[in-house]
């Protein structure tokens, strides 16, 4: 056995350097992904949401009324955006998404306290993530407590007392036991679709590279989108397993309930499928190796994962990092399986995201298009 050789190990280790330089995008995702979780986690991740879109149907006009509102308010966890005048308009907007809460102040509100009796609040929640819900809610009764006695001038009062002052009854729309699985197995469909048809459909063209079949393959009579469609659509396939396989555990292994229309449902997700298999190509355009695009694929998963909503709640992450998760197709492919699933949501409710997905397979289709164009070139 030769003993080691500094100069021979030298020669292999600035080879090696050498290598790493020329592979720029292999060099990019070892120093950008770790600064990409650094800030996602440090700045963007907050599993205490604040400031969620919210409701007030305050049917009085007594100060102890608009003494709960201010305070909920200035709590930081409520932000009324909208003022329905009935429950019904109430119930509408919890059912699109609008808002997350609705806090309802009965017409007798201050009637009951200036009599002396316990006084009720409502509190519509919508309990698809209850995650997102629990902190809210939870606040929300000491909060009001302490402002109604604020308003009575009985503030110094002991706890005992407080805690007798006020009901707060809570409705959980969807999701009334609070079950984690209602919300995760169906981001899951959204969150296994992304991950494996991007990385199979970004190996693709890299695959003719690498194998030196690419010219074989230029020679055919075929042009462009002959050849990305003919590269794409096996994978529809592919993904049509996929969903069978995740719908079934779902409603049979994980009782998921499915209140909506499965049709809807179908269309979304063959959008979806079709918007991630285009994206997928494109990233093919740019890489030179299958490690090159399964790399690509990798970056751009991570933050799909974790400013979708899927693993955090999304109104609890700052104006940025919601503006960053909004040009994601997995953010809008999410509220509209969740809302079909589980809040049974019609065309006119989810039609704005559908197109959104529809507005990403558009401009994914041009990229590819153009991106193999100049490839070839």
């Amino acid at each position: 056995m030769n003993a080691l050789s500094l100069l021979n190990l030298g020669a292999i280790l600035a080879k090696e350097f050498i290598q790493m330089r020329r592979d720029r995008v292999t060099f990019a995702m070892m120093l950008g992904i770790p600064v990409l979780l650094l800030i996602l986690f440090g700045y963007a991740i907050n599993t205490d949401p604040k400031q969620l879109d919210a409701a007030l149907l305050a049917m009085g006009r007594d100060p102890y009324s608009r003494a709960i509102a201010a305070a909920l308010e200035v709590s930081n966890y409520y932000r009324f955006i909208e003022r329905p005048n009935t429950i019904a308009e109430a119930e509408d907007l919890v059912a699109s998404g609008d808002v997350a809460f609705v806090v309802v102040i009965p017409s007798d509100f201050g009637v009951r306290v200036e009599r002396g009796d316990k006084p009720e609040l409502l509190v519509i929640a919508d309990a698809t993530d209850p995650a997102a819900a629990s902190g809210a809610l939870a606040s929300l009764g000491d909060v009001a407590q302490r402002a109604l006695l604020r308003a009575q001038g009985r503030e110094a009062e002991a706890a005992e007392a407080q805690a007798g002052a006020l009901t707060i009854t809570v409705h959980r729309r969807y999701n009334p036991a609070g079950v984690s699985r209602f919300n995760v197995v169906p981001g899951l469909l959204g969150v296994i679709l992304q991950m494996t048809m991007v990385m199979m459909t970004s190996i693709a063209l890299t695959r003719e590279l690498e194998r030196g079949t690419m010219e074989n393959l230029l020679a055919m009579p075929v042009n462009g989108p002959e050849i990305m469609l003919g590269k794409v659509l096996p994978y529809f396939a592919v993904g049509a397993v996929q969903v069978v396989v995740i719908l079934s555990a779902a409603r049979l292994l994980f009782r998921v309930p499915f209140v909506g229309s499965l049709t809807l449902l179908l269309f979304a997700i063959l959008v979806f499928v079709m918007a991630l298999v285009l994206l997928g190509y494109t990233f093919s355009t740019f890489a030179r190796t299958q490690m090159q695009a399964m790399q690509l694929t990798f970056f751009f998963f991570l933050p799909s994962i974790l400013l979708s909503g899927f693993m955090f709640p999304f109104h609890g992450m700052p104006g940025w990092a919601q503006d960053v998760g909004e040009i994601l197709p997995l953010t809008h492919f999410l509220r509209v399986v969740r809302a079909v699933m589980l809040k049974g949501a019609n065309l006119d409710q989810v039609g704005f995201e559908l197109s959104i997905l529809g507005l990403f397979v558009a401009i994914y289709a041009f990229l590819a298009l153009t991106r193999f164009r100049r490839t070839l070139d």
